[in-house]
């Protein structure tokens, strides 16, 4: 490890794990560009949330495009690539669903209503039981994660790396949430641009659409890279007791920090700094616990199941915020 530079900002060190390695990606300590213009209008990624505090995550963005439980749906693609199960559908008034199954549709429903009320673009979505195909499929009715296709067309994917947004604040700061919400699934893939129809023409979002490697722990089998592309094998999800287990900071020596995080692709963290994880923790501390709680009610998990995530939540947010004083301390030594 390289040593710690004269105390001008202080320095991120992230230990992690990279896809099929062991490599410690080592951040140097740069100044923190909060400032800095994106290639495209950072209103295509992330727009400040001025009413926050009073948006619902029990209703989300779009609660009168909830799907139907009273129809069937036409099934166009059975999805079996991923982890979870799914479907590509279309419904008796012609819009098109995306249909997830599995452990990933609760976690997913949480996260996107936690970084749409924090600002971040996501599509609608909602955690439906109960409903029908035409058809017979084993899973139908089973609790699901039902994602709005038909009011956005795909432009295709966008990179964690590559990127219009990855010099601003705002963007390292949605890589310092997802850290905190236990998501460890950094692929492109999960990444889309939506263009949907606008007064004035096309309206382009950079969104990312796949969360639901969230609220569990990231795990990589370091020593044979056929065990590590396994299911289970590269990390959990939706487990209350791995995601209690992992902390926001795993060690504060000196001017450098280390956040918990040992999984698939570090090298994304390279480019943040702690005033990064600062911004986001304190963008998180602005929801209420009430409000994270409904994000879990959404998805109907039980309220003593929820209480636990909430508190795992706030415990994490109060990790980032003490980062604060730590910064203060290396800013009056300058």
């Amino acid at each position: 490890m390289p040593p710690a530079a004269p105390a001008r900002t202080i320095g991120l060190v992230v230990a992690s794990v990279m896809a099929l390695d062991c490599g410690r990606p080592v951040i140097n300590n740069r100044p923190a560009t909060p400032d800095a213009r994106p290639r495209a209008p950072l209103s295509q990624l992330w727009t400040e949330p001025q009413d926050l505090e009073r948006r619902s995550l029990l209703r989300g963005s779009a609660p009168s495009q909830a799907p139907s439980t009273d129809v069937e749906y036409k099934v166009v693609k059975r999805d079996t690539s991923g982890f979870s199960d799914g479907y590509d559908v279309v419904a008796p008034d012609g819009r098109a669903w995306d249909i997830k199954v599995g452990p990933e549709a609760q976690t997913e429903v949480v996260v996107s209503r936690i970084l749409w009320a924090l600002g971040y673009h996501q599509p609608a979505i909602y955690y439906v039981t109960g409903w029908k195909l035409e058809g017979t499929y084993e899973d139908e009715g089973e609790p699901a994660r039902f994602r709005l296709e038909s009011d956005h067309e795909n432009e295709g994917d966008w990179g964690w790396l590559d990127n219009p947004f990855s010099n601003t604040q705002a963007f390292r700061g949605l890589i310092a949430i997802n850290l905190l919400l236990s998501n460890w699934d950094f692929k492109t893939t999960n990444n889309r641009i939506y263009v949907s129809k606008g007064a004035d023409g096309p309206v382009r979002r950079y969104v990312v659409q796949d969360l639901g490697a969230s609220f569990g722990k990231p795990r990589l089998a370091r020593s044979n890279k056929l065990l590590a592309l396994l299911p289970g094998r590269v990390g959990t999800r939706n487990d209350i007791d791995d995601f209690e287990d992992t902390k926001l900071i795993r060690e504060i020596r000196g001017s450098e920090v280390t956040l918990d995080y040992r999984g698939p692709r570090g090298e994304i963290l390279e480019t943040m700094n702690v005033a990064d994880v600062i911004w986001a923790a304190e963008l998180m501390n602005r929801l209420q616990d009430a409000q994270i709680d409904d994000a879990f009610k959404a998805a109907e998990y039980d309220p003593a199941l929820r209480a636990r995530f909430v508190a795992k939540i706030r415990a994490k947010i109060r990790e980032g915020l003490a980062l604060r004083a730590d910064a203060r301390l290396s800013n009056e030594g300058r």
